[in-house]
């Protein structure tokens, strides 16, 4: 017989919505779903009740619930905001163990010998829990972990749900075997008329660890409620934040600046005591009627003291903070590290970082002088239009990431290998026209009405030029099926007699052809 831990598990259901909606100070009530991918992440019980389903796709959730607010999943913001949660939970049970955002377990032989009975443990978590803002927390207590967190799930009115000691198993026994078992395993395990977790417990130990693996045998005695699992108590990270409160508030950048550069630096000095760097910040700033603005920043090496003023300055000017317009002023500015990584990782080189160094620390000037947005760096993304390709993020910060990961999906009728060297963001009119003078145009088949022979950079038709060669057109047709909103342009590459080669654009709007790019 193997020794089981009697275990304490506290679930809270949609924890990701839950913290997206008390983030956003979305209404309880609202249909929210978090899209991954394209995909249902989690989603409210409003949104459950018209139908919305983790899994779904992005459209097809918008089908059924046409009231429905999406929100991008942000596993860092989930983890982030459960971190108060476990701190409350260790001033009453010290010894937590995090299994995700949402769910945490404390072994249950201190808390109940100190609060006098499993049920009187598990209520005083549930009343720690409401102080918090967590009003719709379950709690479970069986052997093990795994035990511990279903019985939670499928707790009664009292939101609290108690497996005596040694019930596991027959109570496991009716729940289905997917719980336990990735999907390959479960899909297998039906095909063979296993379809329970009691059902596959009762077969053969030695069986189930010939035919499936060490993985199967360890679920196999989770399933027969011999979870030997204990709880590991997590070792609480080290506060590196620094808040700084302005009492009177302050109305004032440059005052909030000057009141917050011994907090930066005293920031820095803890990281560098622990021999850590930090690579990413957020940043805080509470106004005085209580608005909030939260950012985090990035570095595109390590942040100095001087860096994080920076960031809070920067952050003020491009919320509206003060004297651009925060209807209140600043009451409270708070600074956490995101990432941090060790200093022996960021040495510098025997002989130093030469010209990256120094074009790092010019870049990083001219920010300082000109804002934020003074200093973009070029990112490819997707699109069909070149333009639209181009995402500019200001230097240190990382681009979106949707935009970048689109660069990589099909885009039909966007222009293939080899890019051109000049893309103007807004294209300028030009003419083309035929022997004749007359201006070439695209019929409703797509083909060129009259052969090009003569080309204008400028639409008044000065400084005309022959054209050597030209390819085209190509279509592009975008949102075909939406009358309202569909557009179709045409693009048309050419050569003229100085060698310079272009690519045009004609707009179904009637705007005429326009240059999109040139070769250079």
């Amino acid at each position: 017989m193997r020794d089981l831990s009697r275990t304490i598990v506290m679930w809270c259901p949609d924890w990701p919505v839950h913290a997206a909606m008390r983030a956003d100070g979305i209404d309880a009530d609202a249909p929210v779903a978090l899209i991954e991918h394209g995909l249902v992440f989690a989603c409210s019980p409003a949104a459950r009740r018209d139908g919305v389903a983790r899994g779904l796709k992005l459209r097809e959730a918008q089908a059924r619930c046409t009231s429905l607010i999406t929100l991008p999943y942000d596993g860092v913001h989930d983890a982030r905001a459960f971190e108060p949660v476990l701190a409350g939970i260790e001033t009453i049970m010290p010894g937590v163990q995090l299994m995700r955002p949402g769910v945490c377990a404390v072994r249950a032989r201190g808390p109940v010998r100190y609060y006098g009975s499993e049920r009187a443990a598990a209520e005083a978590l549930l009343a720690c829990l409401g102080e918090q803002g967590v009003a719709d927390a379950r709690v479970g207590v069986a052997d093990g972990p795994f035990a511990a967190e279903q019985a939670a799930r499928r707790s009664d009115a009292e939101r609290i749900g108690i497996v005596v000691s040694g019930g596991s198993a027959a109570f496991l026994a009716p729940l289905p075997a997917g719980l336990l078992l990735d999907e390959r395993l479960g899909v297998l395990l039906r095909r063979l008329g296993v379809h329970t977790l009691g059902e596959f417990a009762a077969l053969p130990a030695v069986d189930v660890q010939r035919r499936f693996g060490a993985v199967a045998a360890h679920a196999h005695a989770i399933a027969g409620g011999y979870d030997g699992r204990v709880v590991v108590a997590r070792t609480p990270p080290k506060d590196f934040e620094v808040l700084v409160e302005f009492e009177p508030p302050l109305d004032r950048i440059d005052q909030v600046s000057f009141g917050f550069r011994t907090a930066a630096d005293r920031f820095i000095e803890a990281l560098t005591s622990a021999r850590l760097v930090c690579t990413g910040v957020r940043v805080e700033v509470r106004s005085e009627s209580g608005e909030l603005s939260e950012r985090s920043w990035l570095h595109p090496r390590w942040f100095t003291a001087a860096d994080v003023l920076d960031r809070v300055r920067w952050q003020l000017q491009g919320s509206g903070a003060i004297d651009s317009g925060l209807r209140s002023a600043v009451a409270a500015v708070r600074v956490t590290p995101e990432r941090v990584d060790s200093t022996g990782n960021h040495e510098e080189g025997l002989w130093g970082s030469g010209p990256d160094e120094r074009v790092h620390h010019g870049l990083t000037r001219v920010q300082s002088m000109l804002g934020h947005e003074g200093v973009l760096t070029a990112t490819i993304g997707g699109g069909r239009m070149l333009a639209e390709r181009q995402i500019l993020v200001p230097w240190g910060d990382a681009p979106p990431e949707e935009r970048v990961r689109s660069a990589a999906r099909p885009w039909p009728g966007s222009l293939p290998e080899l890019a051109p060297a000049t893309v103007f963001r807004e294209r300028h009119p030009v003419r083309l026209m035929t022997d004749a003078g007359v201006d070439v145009a695209v019929d409703d088949r797509g083909m060129l009405v009259g052969d090009p022979a003569a080309f204008s950079p400028a639409a008044r038709g000065a400084g005309v030029h022959r054209v050597q060669a030209w390819a085209g057109p190509w279509p592009v047709v975008e949102r075909w099926w939406d009358a309202a909103a569909s557009r179709r342009v045409h693009r048309l590459q050419l050569v003229d007699e100085h060698g310079d080669a272009w690519l045009l654009m004609l707009d179904g709007a009637g705007e005429g052809w326009q240059a999109e790019a040139r070769y250079d």
